[in-house]
C-alpha cells in the first residue's frame, strides 16, 4: 500500500517528501536542544525558582526588579561598551591588516597563519596570559616595560577606568584572525577588471579604495559587524578569567551581562531572575540578527 502511494506521487511531491525526511533530524535537534530551552527560559523568567524547591509563578516581577536593579544597568552599560568599542576598532584593524596583507607575496600564507593563530587559541589560556601581562612590577610585562622607560606603572585590571579597555584588548586581538581571513576573501572576490578600468581612467590608490573596494565589501562588512557584535555582546571568558575571583573587576567595572546571568543563576541560585536577564539578552541578539537580514537584503 505504501509502495503504491509512493508511485502515485508526482516528482515534486517525492522531492518534498525526501527533503523533509532528511530535514526531520535537524528539526528535532533544534526543537529539543535550541527551541525548547529558549521558550522554557521565558517561562522560568516568570517564576521564583532556586533549583531546589518548586517554581512559583510570580508574573513579571523579575522584569520589574530588573528595571530597579543598579547592578543590572551597570552591566548592561558595560555590555554595550564592549559592543560599541570592540566592533569598530576590531573591524578597522582587521581591514587595514587584510588590505595590506593581500598585497604581500613573500611568505603570504605564513603571515596569514600567524594572524589566525590567536583565533585558534583557547580563550581561557589566552586570558590568563594577558592577565599575567597586566600584573604589577616585577611580574607584569607591560608594567616592566613602562618602568624601563621611566614611566609610572599602571593599575590596569585593578582600576575602574582601565580594567574594561584592558580586557577589551585581548578580546579584539583574539578575533582579528577570523576577521582578517573573511576580509581577504572579500577583497579577492572583487574582479580585477574593476581595478584595471579605474587605473585606465586615472584613479589613484585611495580613490580606488574609497570608490571600489569598500563599497563592494559591504556584504562582507555587514556580516562581520553582526558576527562581531554578537561576540562582544556575549563576552564572558576574558572577563571571568582576567578579573580576581571572576567577579567582573573593581565595582563591577568590567562585568558584562552574560557574567551577571551566570552569577545570578549559579552563585545566588536565583534562576528566575537569571532567566529574565537571559530573555533580555536574547531579544537584543534577535534585534541584531533581524537588522543583519535587513541590511543584507539592502546590499
Amino acid at each position: 500500500m505504501v509502495t503504491g502511494f509512493y508511485h502515485r506521487m508526482s516528482i515534486s511531491q517525492k522531492l518534498a517528501m525526501w527533503a523533509w525526511i532528511f530535514l526531520i533530524p535537524a528539526v528535532l535537534f533544534y526543537s529539543i536542544i535550541r527551541f525548547y530551552p529558549t521558550f522554557n527560559s521565558f517561562w522560568i523568567s516568570l517564576t521564583d525558582w532556586d533549583l531546589l524547591s518548586e517554581a512559583n509563578f510570580i508574573g513579571f516581577e523579575n522584569y520589574a526588579r530588573m528595571l530597579q536593579d543598579p547592578v543590572f544597568w551597570k552591566v548592561f552599560g558595560n555590555t554595550f561598551a564592549y559592543l560599541f568599542l570592540g566592533t569598530p576598532i576590531s573591524l578597522v584593524i582587521a581591514f587595514v591588516v587584510a588590505y595590506y596583507l593581500d598585497q604581500v607575496r613573500f611568505m603570504h600564507g605564513f603571515i596569514r597563519a600567524l594572524y589566525f593563530i590567536p583565533f585558534l587559541t583557547t580563550a581561557v589560556a589566552m586570558a590568563w596570559v594577558w592577565r599575567w601581562f597586566y600584573q604589577p612590577v616585577p611580574i607584569g610585562v607591560f608594567n616592566n616595560v613602562l618602568s624601563a622607560l621611566g614611566m609610572e606603572a599602571q593599575p590596569f585590571l585593578r582600576s575602574t577606568t582601565q580594567a574594561l579597555p584592558a580586557i577589551l584588548a585581548p578580546a579584539i586581538w583574539a578575533g582579528l584572525g577570523f576577521q582578517i581571513v573573511i576580509f581577504m576573501a572579500g577583497i579577492r572576490a572583487i574582479p580585477d577588471s574593476y581595478y584595471e578600468a579605474a587605473r585606465i581612467d586615472g584613479a589613484g590608490k585611495w580613490q580606488i579604495l574609497r570608490e571600489i573596494t569598500i563599497p563592494l565589501l559591504r556584504p562582507t562588512i555587514v556580516f562581520l559587524v553582526v558576527i562581531s557584535s554578537i561576540g562582544f555582546l556575549r563576552i564572558f571568558d576574558q572577563v571571568f578569567n582576567m578579573t580576581p575571583q571572576g567577579d567582573g573587576g573593581p565595582l563591577n567595572s568590567t562585568k558584562p551581562l552574560v557574567l551577571y546571568i551566570y552569577e545570578t543563576g549559579f552563585d545566588v541560585f536565583d534562576m528566575g531572575y537569571a532567566a529574565a536577564q537571559t530573555v533580555v539578552l536574547f531579544l537584543i541578539l534577535l534585534v541584531i540578527t533581524l537588522l543583519q537580514l535587513r541590511l543584507l537584503r539592502a546590499t
